[in-house]
């Protein structure tokens, strides 16, 4: 009896010491100071299969003055990502992705610096426009500190992105029907849309009737949303296609997704759509005067012919 109680003991005290080991590893909140917040609701997250292969300079926002990043470099590849990170000093030796108190806790995963002089770290980057926990251990305090990144992905070219990285942008116009120079670009050069387009204006936000320059486009993609042909019931022979979608920004390139089925199999296209928003002009419709001068003038024929008709009587 008295040799499982000792037993039970030295557990609590070997657990109580684990425990002490492990917080005085963590950083206290005095020490980590206020942290600031990254990003903004206005942003939408994008991930590796909405970026195009390449490698990419990205903006890059840090909740922590003491976490200064200098520069980060964004690969693309094979949908995953990855960002190597340089550091303004040397005062931390590893990084973790999650909290400070699963850094301590953790057996392995720790990110080691890639190179010293100036201090790069590579980490893998699940998303962008949204906040990652990132644990820093500090080379002189022996603590981990809580800090939050985000890589900004509005600052990446704008051909680089299948999406529009931000919420839809409102205009100031007036609710109601206008007309807008829009550029095309992406894709094989050949095609070509409708320009001036249509837009109708509510509460702000845009939206774009797009005619293409030929009938084998039968779905559109804008920011994951697929929109299709505004004839539901198929296109007549002479038509083209046409699609409602919404305008999520105005004098910079808007990535959309076009599907043609002029190949041999259904093909997803590329493109960039530029609307210049200083062209916008109101849809005045049908001219009133012109309408009303036909009018009388329709009205004064027929009152003559009749005049004729009865005076041949």
């Amino acid at each position: 009896m008295k040799k499982s109680l000792v037993l039970a003991i030295l557990l609590q005290l070997l657990n109580f010491n684990f425990q002490f080991s492990t917080f005085a590893q963590v950083a206290s909140e005095s020490e980590m100071l206020v942290p600031q917040k990254v990003g903004n609701d206005e942003m939408i997250a994008v991930f590796a299969g909405d970026v195009l292969d390449g490698e990419y300079e990205i903006a890059v926002e840090s909740s922590s003055s003491m976490f200064k990043i200098t520069k980060a470099l964004l690969s693309v590849k094979n949908g995953e990502m990855t960002v190597k990170i340089t550091m303004s000093g040397k005062s931390y030796t590893k990084l973790f992705l999650g909290t400070a108190l699963e850094a301590s806790e953790a057996k392995g995963g720790y990110i080691e610096q890639s190179e010293t002089s100036p201090v790069i770290f590579e980490l893998p980057v699940s998303g962008l426009n949204v906040p990652i926990k990132c644990a820093a251990f500090s080379s002189k305090k022996k603590k981990w500190y809580d800090r939050d990144i985000l890589f900004d992905a509005s600052s990446l070219p704008e051909t680089s992105l299948v999406l529009s990285p931000v919420r839809q942008q409102k205009i100031p116009l007036k609710d109601g029907s206008y007309f807008c120079d829009v550029k095309l670009s992406g894709g094989s050069g050949r095609a070509g849309v409708k320009s001036p387009a249509k837009i109708l204006v509510k509460d702000g936000l845009a939206t774009s009737e797009i005619e293409w320059s030929s009938s084998t486009y039968d779905y559109m993609k804008v920011n994951r949303e697929k929109y299709d042909l505004v004839n539901k019931d198929g296109i007549s022979e002479g038509e083209n296609s046409k699609f409602l979608i919404p305008v999520f920004a105005f004098d910079k390139k808007m990535p959309v997704l076009a599907d043609t089925i002029a190949m041999s199999e259904p093909h997803e296209i590329l493109y960039f759509l530029e609307f210049n928003l200083e062209s916008a002009r109101k849809d005045k419709g049908f001219p009133l005067l012109p309408l009303v001068v036909c009018l009388v003038v329709c009205g004064v024929i027929l009152a003559g012919c009749a005049r004729i008709k009865k005076s041949m009587r």
